[in-house]
């Protein structure tokens, strides 16, 4: 199993749209990228410890690549916006990705030109690490499955990635 690490908003919404992927093994919410350990979920909200909001993405990369997920990322938030998606606002919903060795790193480099090409603004995203990873609460984990279905925000947001993931990678998803 390879791993991948990725911010882009809410850790809800991408979680959502990653467990939908044949060869994604788990899907994890957590912090990264901050300077206070062991932060939690109302510390990160505050913007004041420098973590995102993240994705830990366990995966089988004989079924799918570390640069199809870097696309699938590219493809499914909008990784043009600062310091923020749609509502949510702040550093710790920034878009970003945490290599974990060099091979990713330069991956990431690769997917954020490719990228660029589908996107009018420029691409914001940046390359983050080394960061230590910290799970989120177990509320957090699998919430889309769960509370995210009768949650308000879920419900206009996660649909919406969802439809963008199918039309694009329809035959990367889970049959």
């Amino acid at each position: 199993m390879a791993e991948a690490i990725f911010a882009g908003g809410c850790f809800w919404c991408t979680e959502a749209v990653f467990k939908q992927l044949d060869g994604v093994l788990s899907v994890e919410s957590g912090y990264i990228g901050g300077s206070v350990e062991n932060p939690d979920y109302k510390s990160v909200c505050s913007g004041t410890t420098g973590h995102a909001e993240a994705i830990r993405i366990g995966f089988d990369p004989d079924v799918i690549g570390y640069a199809d997920l870097l696309d699938i990322h590219f493809a499914t938030h909008d990784p043009t916006q600062l310091n923020r998606q749609g509502n949510d606002i702040g550093t710790q919903y920034r878009s970003a990705i945490f290599p974990l060795d060099d091979e990713q790193r330069t991956e990431a480099e690769a997917a954020i030109m490719r990228a660029q090409a589908d996107w009018p603004a420029p691409i914001v995203s940046t390359i983050e690490g080394p960061a230590t990873w910290y799970p989120a609460e177990d509320y957090h984990q699998d919430y889309w499955d769960g509370e995210g279905q009768r949650n308000p925000y879920c419900l206009a947001v996660i649909p919406p990635k969802l439809a963008k993931l199918k039309k694009g990678f329809a035959e990367k998803l889970v049959s």
